[in-house]
């Protein structure tokens, strides 16, 4: 009885333990995104003189900050450039991932398991960034939407846990197809990619973040501002002292020298709001994707 009291006494210690571990940690994952909505909203004047934790907005809460920042053609310009890539890099990659993986998964096939050794050789060894800028320039994609979506059309990572996903899928379904007559392409588009919706919702989810928060390529394979995406006019106006490019008159120069921290949070807000707003809608088939494509098989 004394054993079991025991027990119970320090299974209660252990879930307090870690019910104040999981809290605190959920406190720290969440404190910075809260900070960047509250201080988005604040007032300027009260923001600038505020220190510490900001755990609500301060003074009169305002929307002057988004007000300015969609003002800017520039923001407007980017979010349409950021979708596009995001559209048309999204969409190779997830093609080519999906039809490289397929491809190592066929038994036929009879160099697949050198293709598989050299391409996971591509995830440790790298010509390394000069090399790779001479290439696109070379091919004729410097400064052109192509240099954004080409040179990473497919990651070695990804590939393979869609090709386990695929060694999952249970072979007399293949069979069945090629009894009837099927070929590969059509157990591919017919029998494999219906099964794989949920490795294929992750894809598009792994995809598609990092295509909308990559501004490193933009910065160095595009010349032309009007091809920037969102993340690179975001990098601007957070490294930028003053806003003299969202300022037209001198009295708006006043106004958003004022604003500007204003301004730099509500920035990252408008920025990382379309990517929080998708992720409950594949949230569904994420756990089950990374789940069944890093197990099986």
């Amino acid at each position: 009885m004394a054993s079991v009291q025991k027990k119970s006494i320090s299974g209660r210690i252990f879930n307090i333990v870690n019910c104040f571990i999981v809290t605190l940690l959920i406190f720290v994952t969440l404190y910075p995104m809260l900070y960047v909505i509250f201080a988005s909203l604040s007032e300027p004047r009260y923001l600038l003189s505020h220190e510490g934790l900001l755990l609500y907005p301060v003074g009169k809460m305002t929307l002057k900050g988004y007000e300015l920042v969609l003002k800017n053609p520039n923001i407007i310009n980017g979010f349409r450039n950021s979708i596009f890539y995001v559209a048309l890099g999204t969409s190779i990659n997830v093609i080519l991932t999906s039809m490289g993986a397929f491809v190592l998964t066929r038994k036929h096939f009879a160099i697949r398991r050198l293709c598989s050794l050299l391409i996971l050789l591509t995830m440790f060894f790298s010509g390394g960034m000069i090399p790779t800028f001479f290439v696109v320039k070379n091919l004729g994609l410097y400064d052109s939407f192509w240099a954004l979506v080409l040179p990473n059309a497919i990651s070695v990572y990804n590939m393979i846990i869609m090709r386990t996903f695929f060694f999952g899928i249970p072979e007399s379904l293949e069979e069945s197809a090629n009894l009837e007559g099927a070929n590969d392409w059509q157990v591919f588009t017919r029998i494999i990619l219906p099964l794989s919706m949920p490795v294929i919702a992750v894809m598009i989810l792994y995809y598609g973040v990092g295509h909308w928060n990559a501004w490193f390529g933009a910065m160095i394979y595009l010349r032309d501002r009007t091809k920037y995406p969102l993340q690179l006019f975001l990098r601007e106006i957070l490294l930028q002292d003053q806003m003299e490019s969202m300022a037209v008159s001198t009295q708006e120069m006043a106004e958003e020298s004022l604003f500007k921290e204003l301004i730099q949070y509500s920035s990252i807000i408008v920025t990382t709001l379309p990517i929080l707003c998708i992720y409950p809608l594949l949230q569904r088939y994420f756990v089950q994707g990374v789940m069944i494509g890093a197990v099986k098989g």
